[in-house]
């Protein structure tokens, strides 16, 4: 199996020993007696026998992948769609001379390819990043009535952690007994104790710029300095936090290095250039990604084996052992069926095509999807809300100028409603995200061409500062993703059907939001101030879908236990957002890493105890 280690970059040769051996099964076989088709499969299947399989090379399936290879397990990943190289996929040092329709996809293009994706992240999709983008055309859903959903992908190597914003937050116990305070859902089976020491672990590898600020709310992580706040920013953390003590502006928390540990640097990673051209990948690997660092560390120990255009199928569920035995997989280029097995399989394939993941693999035992006795599998499914944001101008900074372009992130206003009980018309809260930003140096705000207009971007100008809130999604069971009861996808397996709806809390918190937002701006003396009329984003849309799921204490009620381990099947873990209990108005993919890393080490405990 030594060849069969992936070495980053050098994956089709190790791939092509795995294919050689393969086809020497066949090759064996075809010089054997008759009935030699299940042979074939057997022959296969103890080839590709592995310690553990992960499902997913993103943020949380690049965290399994490191943590488990790193307790010494032979780990597998399967990553459903091709390789990404970035001396030949990131487009980061391109000039913008040098990209195709100045870097805009064409309308025709956009129509037939990806109606979904850029009506979703129009922002992140120009001719050159659309590779990051999957093609609508090729995977299709489907919408019930009443629902419109953004399901927004991304299908290669390192999945969405290519093209994330990078906010890091942690939640806190706020978020975790929320449910239980209010009697609404089901209680989280963690607490903030269980989970703060691997939040610790997780940050200190990662790389996390910001601020202590000491918020029992928003517990402080383990930081890197903090990208400083532009002096329009700093007089608008002033005067709102003296006209609203209760709120606090604060540094972005986001995935970059600004002070790079000896552990980074050995992964290849520098700090931050402050460019922000991050949304074209990132040739210096300062932003986190799997590509740029749980990967490679994975690769490191010379225990990981990575598999592209694997498209998962079905996990196989062995009734006598009450355990899953392998992954069964088509080759997204051949249509070739494979099945890899393994003692303990990790599904980390994103909140939604895990759940139907589970819904596909269907057996005697578990006639509605696997690990499905709950009936909870692909329900409570959350996103966060946005929708409300205002803008305004700030007078006083013309003669101040940034050097550099800070990558995004700007300014974070962390939750203020109902911290202590409900004081509001609605239940949790929201935080806002934003930021001051010269309008000279926005870049094509300005008309022109040639010298003077290079020159003009160089005076002062006008500062605009916008801020926009994120609110937390309250679970129900009947928002959910289903199979498609008869259309299927170029490969044969049921599309994604998704029922899903905002209830009447999430509308009453983003028109509070959207007033708050307009008297903050108020009170730091901002003029001709804009508020969007509340237009509440479609579920999905800011791609944070959680909960298709959860955990929970009882299994009557929930899918997974508080370790990811789902309650009816003991080796089977599941550390995407999927797990989410609630969605709390924080970004969640720290969380997903911390409880992945945490999982890992549970798992490989129990392999090294005989347990699973």
């Amino acid at each position: 199996m030594g060849c069969l280690a992936w070495a980053m970059g050098s994956e089709r040769g190790h791939y092509a020993c795995l294919k050689a051996q393969l086809t020497l099964c066949v090759k064996n076989y075809q010089r054997a007696p008759s009935g030699g088709s299940k042979r074939i499969e057997e022959r296969i299947t103890t080839v590709a026998d592995f310690d553990a399989i992960v499902v997913g090379s993103g943020m949380s399936g690049g965290m399994s992948a490191k943590e488990l290879t790193e307790r010494g397990l032979k780990v597998l990943v399967l990553e459903r769609g091709p390789e990404i190289i970035p001396e030949r996929d990131y487009t980061d040092n391109l000039n913008p001379w040098e990209k195709p329709n100045l870097d805009s996809v064409p309308q025709d293009e956009i129509a037939e390819h990806y109606p979904r994706q850029y009506g979703g992240v129009a922002y992140a999709i120009k001719e050159s990043t659309k590779h990051f983008w999957v093609k609508d055309s090729e995977h299709p859903y489907e919408e019930a009535e009443g629902t419109t959903y953004d399901w927004l992908r991304g299908y290669h190597t390192a999945g969405r952690s290519i093209m994330w914003s990078r906010q890091t937050y942690r939640l806190s116990d706020l978020d975790f007994g929320a449910n239980e305070r209010e009697g609404h859902a089901i209680d989280w089976p963690i607490r903030y104790a269980d989970i703060e020491p691997w939040y610790n672990k997780v940050e200190t590898f990662v790389g996390i710029s910001g601020s202590a600020e000491g918020l029992p709310h928003l517990p402080d992580s383990v930081f890197q300095p903090a990208f400083e706040l532009t002096d329009a920013e700093k007089s608008l953390k002033a005067s709102v936090e003296n006209s609203f003590p209760e709120r606090n502006v604060i540094p972005a928390r986001i995935a970059h290095l600004t002070d790079a540990t000896e552990e980074q640097k050995s992964l290849g990673r520098s700090n931050c250039q402050v460019r922000n051209h991050c949304h074209q990948g990132c040739s210096f690997k300062a932003y986190f990604s799997s590509l740029n660092a749980t990967l490679p560390a994975a690769e490191q120990t010379g225990n990981l084996t990575m598999v592209h255009n694997a498209i998962v199928e079905s996990i196989e569920y062995d009734a006598a052992g009450n355990r899953v035995s392998g992954v069964r997989v088509i080759d997204a280029e051949t249509n070739e069926k494979r099945t890899y097995t393994a003692k303990v399989i990790f599904l980390n394939a994103s909140t939604i095509a895990s759940a139907m993941i589970l819904l596909q693999s269907k057996s005697e035992t578990f006639p509605n999807g696997l690990a499905n006795h709950s009936d909870q599998v692909g329900r409570n499914l959350m996103d966060h809300v946005s929708g409300a944001n205002a803008t305004g101008y700030l007078s006083g900074f013309d003669n101040k100028t940034t050097f550099g372009r800070r990558p995004s992130g700007g300014i974070y206003i962390p939750r203020y409603a109902n911290l202590d009980g409900q004081d509001k018309p609605y239940r949790r809260g929201f935080g806002f995200q934003g930021g001051a930003t010269s309008v000279g140096n926005a870049g094509g705000q300005l008309p022109g061409i040639g010298r003077a207009f290079k020159e003009a971007h160089k005076l002062p100008s006008a500062w605009r500062i916008g801020i926009g809130a994120f609110g937390e999604q309250l679970s129900n069971p009947e928002n959910r993703v289903t199979l498609h009861a008869s259309k299927r996808d170029k490969w044969g397996n049921p599309i994604a059907l998704f029922n899903v709806k905002y209830g009447d809390n999430e509308y009453k918190m983003l028109e509070e939001a959207s007033k708050d937002a307009v008297a903050m701006l108020e009170a730091a003396g901002c003029t001709n101030i804009t508020a969007t009329p509340v237009n509440l984003t479609k579920p999905g849309n800011r791609i944070h879908e959680m909960g298709s799921a959860r955990m929970g204490r009882d299994r009557n009620t929930s899918v997974l236990n508080g370790w990811c381990q789902a309650h009816d099947v003991p080796n089977l873990f599941i550390t995407d957002g999927s797990f989410m209990t609630s969605a709390a108005c924080q970004n969640p993919s720290l969380t997903y890493m911390a409880f992945s890393a945490r999982a890992a080490h549970y798992a490989a405990d129990l392999i090294e105890q005989g347990v699973i």
